[in-house]
């Protein structure tokens, strides 16, 4: 038996502001919108049954945003890594990361030789990295 990964959801204080902020970043879309829940998915992710348990099964990844009162204190224990393709400028995308609202992070990378990888944190302070430009 297999599940599917469905979903990775974050806490937020504005979910709707914070899920616009990577439905742009990651080029999703909204398909969900209440006051406690946005959901995005990615382009080309239909909102249509899909019958096919191995099409099922190769869908897309979503993200939800929910609603928490309290504020983020600790590095997130899980995080989010994008890799612009080889035909990208990973030097723009990030520079256009936080030109968008993204601040840069240190989480202890700089003491690493060769690190390949940029800490960022969206909006609302949650990590997330971007890595070496990769074609697969």
């Amino acid at each position: 038996m297999s599940l599917r990964w469905y979903s990775v959801v974050v806490d937020s204080h504005d979910v709707a502001a914070l899920a616009r902020w990577w439905a742009e970043t990651l080029d999703y879309r909204i398909v969900y919108e209440d006051d406690h829940e946005v959901v995005i998915i990615p382009p080309g992710m239909s909102e249509d049954p899909i019958t096919d348990p191995a099409k099922w099964a190769a869908a897309g990844l979503g993200l939800t945003f929910v609603p928490v009162p309290e504020g983020k204190t600790l590095k997130n224990r899980l995080h989010i890594d994008l890799a612009p393709h080889t035909s990208q400028d990973r030097d723009a995308e990030v520079a256009a990361l936080i030109a968008r609202g993204a601040t840069p992070v240190e989480i202890g990378q700089s003491e690493q030789e060769g690190v390949s990888w940029t800490v960022l944190a969206d909006p609302e302070g949650n990590e997330f990295c971007v890595l070496s430009t990769r074609d697969s």
